[in-house]
């Protein structure tokens, strides 16, 4: 299978078979809009089926590893939240190794979907941020089930439920990140672990994946069911529509000062 070309990811695969999936937005942060799901869910439909593929690492170029949803632009709202649905069904049910490698700040579902992976890297300087209370929308990506499991009741509810950002060593602390490795020749450590793992036996790796995974897969589905049910509600609400639009002006403010200050330091 030729490897397929997407306007919103770079995608490459070694003679080994690891396959990297890079968000690739940098001009927005990696902000993912309805495009950029679909070419998301698209993609990793593609590594499972592909033969060549057996390990898969996503990762961000430019600065962050993803700001999450784009909110400047609500494109095709009832499509895009479809797609996420699939995408998080393809993530719990995907029968092959997932790692991230986290080069920078992530936010929003960037930051939900690392419990769906099986292993997590990041560098120092990575931050994580969920502000689904602060946008008056509900959890998602089976964060409101995996985040309690993994990091602990109190620590999940400082990040879903209080917004609070949390440091990569923290979220090592908090058994969310396996690893922390320096910045200088990120991609390059991480991609050298995915290939030694790639040299392992494939149905070794999926036979204890499966053994690992099966038995909370159904539990996650039905999760993702009810989250994305509330998701629905919560941002078609008067407040969080309301909520959006005030941050997107703001941003956009912020984003016009930023060029003013730049130009004006330039005469």
């Amino acid at each position: 299978m030729s490897i397929p070309k997407f306007d919103t990811l770079e995608i490459t695969v070694s003679r080994n078979g690891v396959c990297e999936i890079a968000f690739n937005r940098p001009k927005v942060l990696n902000a993912f809009n309805a495009d950029a799901y679909e070419n998301w869910l698209s993609a990793i439909k593609w590594a499972k089926a592909a033969d060549s593929v057996k390990v898969v690492v996503f990762t961000g170029r430019g600065r962050f590893y993803s700001s999450g949803q784009e909110l400047a632009k609500q494109d095709k709202p009832k499509e895009r939240r479809n797609t996420v649905k699939y995408l998080v069904d393809e993530l719990i049910t995907f029968p092959k190794l997932l790692i991230a490698s986290v080069n920078g700040p992530a936010y929003g579902i960037s930051v939900t979907t690392l419990a769906l992976c099986d292993v997590v890297y990041c560098v120092p300087h990575a931050t994580f941020t969920t502000p689904f209370m602060k946008l008056g929308f509900a959890a998602e990506g089976c964060s409101s089930y995996l985040f309690p499991k993994i990091m602990g009741h109190s620590r999940a509810n400082e990040m879903l439920l209080m917004g609070r950002t949390f440091s990569a060593q923290e979220m090592v602390e908090a058994s969310m990140v396996a690893r922390i490795y320096p910045t200088e020749g990120f991609r390059e450590t991480v991609l050298k672990l995915a290939e030694d793992t790639a040299k392992f036996s494939a149905d070794a790796l999926a036979t204890t994946k499966k053994l690992s995974r099966d038995a909370e897969r159904k539990t996650l589905l039905e999760v993702n069911n009810a989250e994305m049910a509330a998701l629905a509600i919560r941002t078609t609400s008067k407040d969080s529509i309301e909520t959006v639009r005030r941050f997107a002006e703001e941003a956009e403010q912020r984003r016009l000062e930023k060029q003013k200050a730049k130009q004006e330091s330039k005469l």
